[in-house]
Protein backbone atom coordinates (compact mmCIF):
# COMPACT_ATOMS: atom_id res chain seq x y z
CA UNK A 1 0.00 0.00 0.00
CA UNK A 2 1.53 3.40 -1.33
CA UNK A 3 2.04 6.11 1.72
CA UNK A 4 0.67 9.35 1.89
CA UNK A 5 3.83 10.74 1.07
CA UNK A 6 5.04 8.72 -1.67
CA UNK A 7 3.27 10.15 -5.37
CA UNK A 8 2.25 8.09 -8.09
CA UNK A 9 4.10 9.42 -11.25
CA UNK A 10 2.17 12.02 -13.26
CA UNK A 11 0.48 10.50 -16.69
CA UNK A 12 0.77 12.64 -19.87
CA UNK A 13 -1.09 12.14 -22.76
CA UNK A 14 0.20 10.26 -25.83
CA UNK A 15 -2.95 11.57 -27.59
CA UNK A 16 -5.41 14.84 -26.98
CA UNK A 17 -8.31 15.01 -29.73
CA UNK A 18 -10.02 18.66 -29.54
CA UNK A 19 -13.56 19.82 -30.69
CA UNK A 20 -12.38 23.90 -32.07
CA UNK A 21 -15.80 25.64 -31.05
CA UNK A 22 -16.78 29.05 -30.72
CA UNK A 23 -15.32 30.50 -33.78
CA UNK A 24 -18.36 32.45 -34.58
CA UNK A 25 -19.17 33.71 -30.68
CA UNK A 26 -15.72 35.06 -30.73
CA UNK A 27 -16.15 37.02 -33.85
CA UNK A 28 -19.99 38.00 -32.75
CA UNK A 29 -18.58 39.32 -29.80
CA UNK A 30 -16.32 41.67 -30.97
CA UNK A 31 -19.29 42.99 -33.57
CA UNK A 32 -16.86 41.35 -36.34
CA UNK A 33 -18.76 38.73 -39.15
CA UNK A 34 -18.24 35.16 -38.50
CA UNK A 35 -16.01 34.52 -41.15
CA UNK A 36 -13.26 36.85 -38.94
CA UNK A 37 -13.52 33.97 -36.50
CA UNK A 38 -13.01 30.98 -38.58
CA UNK A 39 -9.70 33.21 -39.67
CA UNK A 40 -8.73 33.87 -35.73
CA UNK A 41 -9.64 30.04 -35.35
CA UNK A 42 -6.80 29.14 -38.27
CA UNK A 43 -4.20 31.40 -35.89
CA UNK A 44 -5.14 29.17 -33.05
CA UNK A 45 -4.83 25.82 -34.79
CA UNK A 46 -0.92 27.21 -35.96
CA UNK A 47 -0.58 27.96 -32.51
CA UNK A 48 -1.87 24.48 -30.90
CA UNK A 49 -0.12 22.33 -32.93
CA UNK A 50 3.49 24.17 -32.17
CA UNK A 51 2.35 23.58 -28.66
CA UNK A 52 1.61 20.64 -28.68
CA UNK A 53 4.54 19.52 -30.56
CA UNK A 54 6.76 21.19 -27.55
CA UNK A 55 4.35 19.29 -24.76
CA UNK A 56 5.99 15.77 -26.12
CA UNK A 57 2.14 15.34 -27.54
CA UNK A 58 2.72 12.22 -29.97
CA UNK A 59 -1.21 12.67 -31.65
CA UNK A 60 -3.45 15.99 -31.83
CA UNK A 61 -6.37 15.50 -33.83
CA UNK A 62 -8.72 18.35 -34.76
CA UNK A 63 -12.14 18.33 -36.26
CA UNK A 64 -11.90 20.79 -38.23
CA UNK A 65 -15.11 20.62 -40.39
CA UNK A 66 -17.85 18.02 -39.77
CA UNK A 67 -20.41 16.34 -42.49
CA UNK A 68 -23.23 18.44 -40.67
CA UNK A 69 -21.06 21.39 -41.39
CA UNK A 70 -22.47 21.46 -45.03
CA UNK A 71 -25.62 22.74 -43.87
CA UNK A 72 -23.96 26.05 -42.52
CA UNK A 73 -24.64 29.35 -45.14
CA UNK A 74 -22.73 29.04 -48.06
CA UNK A 75 -20.85 32.41 -47.82
CA UNK A 76 -19.74 30.33 -44.34
CA UNK A 77 -18.42 27.27 -46.14
CA UNK A 78 -16.82 28.97 -49.06
CA UNK A 79 -14.65 31.23 -46.27
CA UNK A 80 -14.19 27.96 -44.25
CA UNK A 81 -12.59 26.31 -47.36
CA UNK A 82 -10.77 28.85 -48.58
CA UNK A 83 -9.04 29.11 -44.99
CA UNK A 84 -8.10 25.39 -45.59
CA UNK A 85 -6.59 26.07 -48.89
CA UNK A 86 -4.62 28.84 -47.41
CA UNK A 87 -3.39 26.64 -44.29
CA UNK A 88 -2.33 23.79 -46.39
CA UNK A 89 -0.76 26.15 -48.25
CA UNK A 90 1.24 28.11 -46.10
CA UNK A 91 1.97 25.60 -43.70
CA UNK A 92 2.54 22.17 -45.47
CA UNK A 93 6.30 22.90 -45.90
CA UNK A 94 6.58 24.52 -42.07
CA UNK A 95 5.09 21.20 -40.62
CA UNK A 96 7.69 19.13 -42.73
CA UNK A 97 10.45 21.63 -41.49
CA UNK A 98 9.35 20.54 -37.90
CA UNK A 99 9.29 17.04 -38.34
CA UNK A 100 5.05 16.78 -37.64
CA UNK A 101 3.50 14.86 -39.86
CA UNK A 102 -0.36 15.69 -41.00
CA UNK A 103 -3.18 12.51 -41.38
CA UNK A 104 -6.66 13.92 -42.98
CA UNK A 105 -10.01 11.90 -42.11
CA UNK A 106 -12.93 12.16 -43.46
CA UNK A 107 -14.85 11.92 -46.33
CA UNK A 108 -12.55 13.34 -49.09
CA UNK A 109 -15.76 12.96 -52.16
CA UNK A 110 -17.14 16.21 -51.27
CA UNK A 111 -14.44 18.44 -51.08
CA UNK A 112 -13.18 20.29 -54.37
CA UNK A 113 -10.66 18.71 -56.15
CA UNK A 114 -7.85 20.94 -55.79
CA UNK A 115 -8.42 20.76 -51.91
CA UNK A 116 -7.66 17.01 -51.68
CA UNK A 117 -4.80 17.56 -54.02
CA UNK A 118 -3.32 19.87 -51.62
CA UNK A 119 -4.26 17.15 -48.91
CA UNK A 120 -2.43 14.32 -50.40
CA UNK A 121 0.57 16.37 -51.57
CA UNK A 122 0.94 17.56 -47.76
CA UNK A 123 0.50 13.97 -46.13
CA UNK A 124 2.94 12.45 -48.89
CA UNK A 125 5.20 15.19 -48.00
CA UNK A 126 5.01 15.04 -44.66
CA UNK A 127 4.09 11.32 -43.95
CA UNK A 128 8.29 9.72 -42.37
CA UNK A 129 7.69 12.49 -39.91
CA UNK A 130 7.65 11.09 -36.31
CA UNK A 131 7.66 14.26 -34.10
CA UNK A 132 3.80 14.54 -33.58
CA UNK A 133 0.88 13.29 -35.79
CA UNK A 134 -1.57 15.84 -36.38
CA UNK A 135 -5.01 14.57 -37.41
CA UNK A 136 -7.53 16.80 -38.78
CA UNK A 137 -10.78 15.79 -39.25
CA UNK A 138 -12.36 16.80 -42.55
CA UNK A 139 -16.24 16.55 -43.81
CA UNK A 140 -16.63 13.58 -40.64
CA UNK A 141 -19.36 11.91 -38.63
CA UNK A 142 -18.45 9.79 -36.07
CA UNK A 143 -21.78 7.80 -36.72
CA UNK A 144 -20.86 6.89 -40.70
CA UNK A 145 -17.52 6.05 -39.68
CA UNK A 146 -18.45 3.24 -38.04
CA UNK A 147 -21.55 2.41 -40.48
CA UNK A 148 -18.42 1.95 -42.66
CA UNK A 149 -16.69 -0.24 -40.60
CA UNK A 150 -19.94 -2.33 -39.88
CA UNK A 151 -20.58 -2.73 -43.70
CA UNK A 152 -16.96 -3.90 -44.28
CA UNK A 153 -17.26 -6.15 -41.66
CA UNK A 154 -20.44 -7.98 -43.03
CA UNK A 155 -19.40 -7.99 -46.20
CA UNK A 156 -15.84 -10.00 -45.10
CA UNK A 157 -17.89 -12.20 -43.35
CA UNK A 158 -20.20 -12.83 -46.07
CA UNK A 159 -17.27 -13.24 -48.50
CA UNK A 160 -15.73 -15.80 -46.04
CA UNK A 161 -18.47 -17.21 -45.39
CA UNK A 162 -17.47 -17.16 -41.37
CA UNK A 163 -19.39 -16.64 -38.22
CA UNK A 164 -19.44 -13.23 -36.87
CA UNK A 165 -18.14 -13.35 -33.50
CA UNK A 166 -17.34 -10.29 -30.97
CA UNK A 167 -13.85 -10.75 -30.42
CA UNK A 168 -12.80 -10.92 -34.13
CA UNK A 169 -15.17 -8.11 -34.80
CA UNK A 170 -13.64 -5.38 -32.36
CA UNK A 171 -10.33 -5.91 -33.65
CA UNK A 172 -11.68 -5.89 -37.61
CA UNK A 173 -13.02 -2.65 -36.43
CA UNK A 174 -10.30 -0.98 -34.95
CA UNK A 175 -8.32 -1.58 -37.88
CA UNK A 176 -10.93 -0.29 -39.92
CA UNK A 177 -11.84 2.92 -38.59
CA UNK A 178 -10.09 6.16 -40.70
CA UNK A 179 -7.69 6.13 -37.25
CA UNK A 180 -6.11 3.00 -37.72
CA UNK A 181 -2.77 2.43 -36.30
CA UNK A 182 -3.92 5.22 -33.79
CA UNK A 183 -3.91 5.30 -30.24
CA UNK A 184 -7.21 5.90 -28.89
CA UNK A 185 -7.63 9.61 -27.45
CA UNK A 186 -6.37 9.78 -23.53
CA UNK A 187 -8.34 13.33 -23.35
CA UNK A 188 -10.74 15.21 -25.12
CA UNK A 189 -10.90 19.00 -25.25
CA UNK A 190 -13.90 21.04 -26.12
CA UNK A 191 -13.63 24.92 -26.28
CA UNK A 192 -16.49 27.22 -25.93
CA UNK A 193 -18.33 25.75 -22.68
CA UNK A 194 -20.24 23.45 -24.97
CA UNK A 195 -20.55 19.34 -23.39
CA UNK A 196 -21.31 17.24 -26.03
CA UNK A 197 -19.18 15.58 -28.31
CA UNK A 198 -20.98 15.96 -31.36
CA UNK A 199 -20.45 12.74 -33.47
CA UNK A 200 -16.57 12.96 -33.27
CA UNK A 201 -14.75 9.94 -32.63
CA UNK A 202 -17.86 7.84 -31.26
CA UNK A 203 -15.88 4.51 -31.33
CA UNK A 204 -12.50 6.44 -30.50
CA UNK A 205 -13.95 7.29 -27.15
CA UNK A 206 -15.08 5.48 -25.44
CA UNK A 207 -12.93 5.67 -22.00
CA UNK A 208 -11.16 9.02 -23.16
CA UNK A 209 -11.06 11.79 -20.38
CA UNK A 210 -13.23 14.68 -21.14
CA UNK A 211 -12.20 18.18 -20.32
CA UNK A 212 -14.62 21.02 -21.41
CA UNK A 213 -13.20 24.86 -21.30
CA UNK A 214 -15.53 28.11 -21.66
CA UNK A 215 -12.35 29.66 -23.33
CA UNK A 216 -13.33 30.52 -27.06
CA UNK A 217 -11.24 28.35 -29.88
CA UNK A 218 -9.73 31.91 -31.11
CA UNK A 219 -7.95 32.40 -27.77
CA UNK A 220 -7.24 28.94 -26.92
CA UNK A 221 -3.69 29.46 -25.97
CA UNK A 222 -0.73 26.69 -24.79
CA UNK A 223 -1.57 27.72 -21.21
CA UNK A 224 -5.05 26.44 -21.57
CA UNK A 225 -3.74 23.55 -23.18
CA UNK A 226 -1.51 23.06 -20.46
CA UNK A 227 -3.95 23.53 -17.56
CA UNK A 228 -6.04 20.54 -19.73
CA UNK A 229 -3.60 18.24 -19.49
CA UNK A 230 -2.46 19.09 -15.55
CA UNK A 231 -6.09 18.51 -15.32
CA UNK A 232 -5.89 14.64 -16.98
CA UNK A 233 -2.80 14.36 -14.96
CA UNK A 234 -3.91 14.30 -11.79
CA UNK A 235 -6.96 12.11 -12.85
CA UNK A 236 -7.29 8.19 -12.44
CA UNK A 237 -8.21 6.06 -15.32
CA UNK A 238 -10.12 3.07 -14.72
CA UNK A 239 -11.01 1.52 -18.20
CA UNK A 240 -14.14 0.16 -16.21
CA UNK A 241 -12.26 -1.35 -13.34
CA UNK A 242 -12.25 -0.66 -9.32
CA UNK A 243 -9.84 2.26 -8.58
CA UNK A 244 -6.58 1.45 -6.86
CA UNK A 245 -8.10 3.49 -3.57
CA UNK A 246 -10.95 0.70 -3.17
CA UNK A 247 -8.21 -2.36 -4.01
CA UNK A 248 -5.97 -1.00 -1.65
CA UNK A 249 -8.45 -0.60 0.89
Amino acid sequence: MRSETEKSPRQKPRHVAIIMDGNGRWAQSRGLPRTMGHKAGTEAVKRIVRAAAELGIEHLTLFGFSSENWSRPAEEVRELMRLLRMYLRAETADLHRNNIRLRVIGDRTQLEPDITVLIENAERLTNDNDKITVTVALNYGGRNEILHAASKWAQMCAEKEIEPSYSSAEEFFAQNLMTAGTPDPDILIRTSGEQRVSNFLLWQCAYTEMFFTRTLWPDFSKADLEAAISDFSARERRFGAVSAAQGDS
